[in-house]
């Protein structure tokens, strides 16, 4: 007779050490800290003289220093942080980890992110064998990273021949896979989402090459089956509005959105696509998109602007698309002005000699560039970050309840958006990961290119 699995406990195998495990049951108050509040988007809202109680690793109050009782004061370590500024953990919800796979790379990404302030990242469809794991290693504390949640990918067949597709398969045949899958019009789009559910994607992403009837028909069997949708702003040959009226939860890329003006030979199939966007300067709005952006916050619809991304592809020597950053620029200043919820993604990470990871940048872009004020920034790489996940009741605010994700800097970032660097430490699931003890290592800058 076989011998039973071994019951869970102290008895059981180990399993690989976990180093940068979350907190478990410790009690800890980190007193006289200034709150940044950013779920509202208004400036001045900042409350000093507030102690959060975390108890591993979740926030189990946050209340004015004066209201601590002495009790609680000798249960508790304490932590004092007067004069720093503390605010929820950053999101970035535009990564790609592993396309292709380089677990070296990933990990280095990872590291440098937690220790940057993010802390949780929306990876937008890699080879899930690989990302499956890292979810896994910095969950439960192998590795040091941010929390993960990521996507199942579909398209339209002709996509499958992009060489992305290929890195991210390595070993079978892409369009047939659970997280890399061809849909037409004979789909079994029930089954095929169930499958992508067992990969454990918390979303679908919807990328090219799918009429808007097809994207109805996935967005509508996945939002049944409890996952959400995220899709790129334009699906060729579905233009933007089309995209935003079959109900899915994000789009990415704001470029894209110059595709609502776009004729329909422009919007044959992905692969076939015009290069380059129209000029659309942030001060002169686009009277014919005014109505999309209408649509996207009437539905709540999230913009993935990633607007920093158009000057990362001078990491690798080539010029700058100057027209798609002039377009993702004017186009996500539109948005914002018409009340369109921005998200800070990038799809790209930074050079390895930037101590900083891509998220930085994309701050510093929306405000800089955009115009978004220091309080509006701070709100989409939180708050709206968070939703963009669809993990908005465990993260994005400090509020009881939720996971104790917080950004501690020693600088006011509502003064200067640039402050996001001065980090003193920050806590991921009540772990803390000191700015000062932070790993060397980051990425290759050759690998520094956007992904999609």
């Amino acid at each position: 007779m076989a011998d039973p699995i071994p019951a869970a406990g102290p008895t059981a195998p180990a399993g690989a050490p976990t180093p940068w495990a979350p907190a478990k049951d410790e009690l800890v108050l980190y007193r006289s800290a200034a709150l940044v509040d950013c779920a509202d988007g208004v400036d001045g809202a900042i409350r000093p003289g507030m102690t959060v109680v975390v108890r591993g690793s979740v926030i189990e109050a946050v209340l004015p220093d004066a209201s601590v009782t002495a009790e609680l004061i000798d249960a508790a370590e304490s932590v004092d942080l007067s004069g720093r500024y503390v605010l929820a953990g950053l999101i970035d919800t535009h990564q790609h980890l592993a396309t292709p796979p380089n677990r070296e790379q990933a990990q280095a990404w990872l590291r440098r992110q937690v220790f940057g302030g993010v802390t949780a990242i929306r990876d937008m469809a890699d080879d899930l064998r690989q990302i499956s794991d890292l979810t896994r290693a910095t969950l439960v504390g192998e590795i040091p990273g941010p929390d993960i949640a990521y996507s199942a990918l579909m398209a339209g067949p002709g996509f499958f021949a992009d060489p992305r597709t290929w890195q991210v398969s390595q070993g079978l045949e892409p369009g047939g896979l659970p997280w890399m899958k061809a849909i037409d019009s004979a789909s079994d789009i029930p089954t095929d989402v169930t499958l992508a559910r067992g990969t454990s994607a918390v979303a679908v992403k919807i990328y090219a090459d799918l009429p808007s009837d097809l994207i109805e028909r996935i967005t509508a069997e996945a939002q049944r089956q409890g996952l959400l949708v995220w899709a790129h702003a334009a699906v060729f040959p579905t233009r933007p509005s089309q995209v935003v009226a079959a109900g899915v939860d994000s789009i990415s890329h704001a470029q894209m959105l110059g595709y609502e003006l776009a004729g329909d030979g422009e919007l044959s199939t992905y692969a076939g696509k015009r290069p380059a966007m129209p000029t659309v300067p942030a001060g002169n709005p686009v009277p014919e998109i005014a109505g999309l952006f209408a649509q996207m916050r009437e539905r709540g619809t999230i913009l993935d602007a990633t607007v920093s991304m158009w000057t990362s592809v001078e990491t690798e020597g080539r010029p700058t698309r100057e027209a798609d950053r002039r377009a993702a620029v004017g186009l996500t200043a539109q948005a914002h002005r018409a009340g369109v919820d921005i998200s800070t993604g990038t799809d790209y990470e930074t050079p390895a000699a930037d101590p900083y990871p891509s998220l930085h940048r994309e701050l510093l872009f929306l405000a800089e560039e955009v115009g978004m004020s220091p309080i509006q920034v701070l709100r989409s790489a939180t708050l709206v970050g968070a939703r963009a996940l669809g993990q908005q009741d465990v993260m994005g605010t400090i509020e009881p309840g939720k996971l104790a994700n917080l950004l501690v800097l020693n600088a006011d970032p509502t003064a200067d958006i640039r402050n996001i660097g001065r980090i003193e430490f920050v806590l991921k699931r009540g772990r803390r990961f000191c700015r000062d003890d932070r790993p060397a290592g980051g990425a290759r800058t050759s690998d520094a290119a956007p992904k999609g």
